[in-house]
């Protein structure tokens, strides 16, 4: 009797120490990962870290805190045409008041979502820019990769992990719609760095349009959610209906054998979208109470 209970000790005892062992594998795997990420990132898109010298025609943008004041003072973004997504990271901050015109050269303050709500800045092209910290997560681009083994699961890490992050706003009312980008792999080798330089290539040009109704709910923009979201104005349902929106005139979803859409589909259909949002979400915005 005492033999049989010694052997239900340890074979429990032995259970368990497996899936203590199992379960220390996958965090670590976890842990390696996400330091190879954050290694990998820095190796791949350093902070630029220099001064600013002022420029004879300096626009203000501003910045609102988490309490909700507003700052003015020049704002710089901190992504550009090649790297858009490190918009969404962070921003870089002078204030008016921190300007000191008798330096050449000022300093600027880096902030990011824990530090601030929104944003307004001029590009390059002084297009004034605005973006607004948003919760939300890019599970689209975070499932979607061409690339396999670890170049793709950082890039999925890269998606899968960020919830609160900045993104801009490209139509302001009752239907606010931003811009997002995914945010590709910092890691590739071998035969992968083709295909992952195609992949952030496709990611710079084709970023995800989601919208938010009235402070609702934050969904990705698609021409189904675009009919379903103006239905409730009879003067929108009404030109949605005698086919006045050009925009959503292009809705052909042929299907497959399997009854999905294939990929070259799928992006004929989200082509459409900024169309969408500048003709239909406008015409809305406008008209609609």
């Amino acid at each position: 009797m005492l033999w049989y209970i010694i052997h239900f000790i340890v074979r429990d005892k032995k259970l368990y120490l497996q899936k203590m062992l199992k379960t220390i594998i996958i965090m670590k795997k976890a842990l390696l990962l996400g330091m190879f990420t954050l290694v990998s990132f820095n190796a791949y898109a350093q902070e630029d870290n220099t001064d600013y010298e002022l420029r004879t025609d300096e626009k203000y943008g501003y910045i609102v805190d988490k309490g909700g004041k507003k700052t003015e003072g020049i704002v710089r973004l901190n992504g550009d045409a090649m790297n858009p997504w490190n918009n969404q990271k962070k921003v870089k901050f002078i204030a008016v008041s921190d300007i000191d015109k008798s330096k050449k050269k000022q300093k600027f303050k880096t902030l990011d979502s824990d530090d601030i709500k929104e944003y307004v800045a001029f590009d390059e092209n002084n297009n004034e820019r605005h973006f607004e910290m948003i919760k939300y997560t890019n599970t689209k681009e975070g499932f979607n990769t061409a690339t396999g083994g670890l170049s793709g699961n950082i890039k999925a890490f890269n998606n899968l992990t960020k919830s609160t992050q900045f993104a801009e706003v490209v139509k302001d009312g009752k239907i606010k719609v931003y811009k997002l980008y995914g945010y590709p792999t910092t890691f590739s080798a071998g035969g992968q760095i083709a295909v992952a330089e195609k992949e952030t290539e496709r990611m710079r040009n084709s970023p995800s349009y989601i919208y938010s109704k009235k402070g609702g709910k934050i969904e990705e923009l698609t021409l189904a959610k675009a009919k379903m979201i103006i239905a409730d104005c009879s003067y929108a349902k009404g030109k949605l209906t005698s086919g006045s929106y050009a925009s959503l005139k292009n809705d052909e979803k042929k299907r497959s054998g399997l009854g999905k859409l294939i990929k070259s589909q799928i992006d004929d259909v989200m082509s459409n979208v900024p169309e969408i949002v500048e003709e239909v979400i406008t015409d809305y915005n406008e008209n609609c109470k």
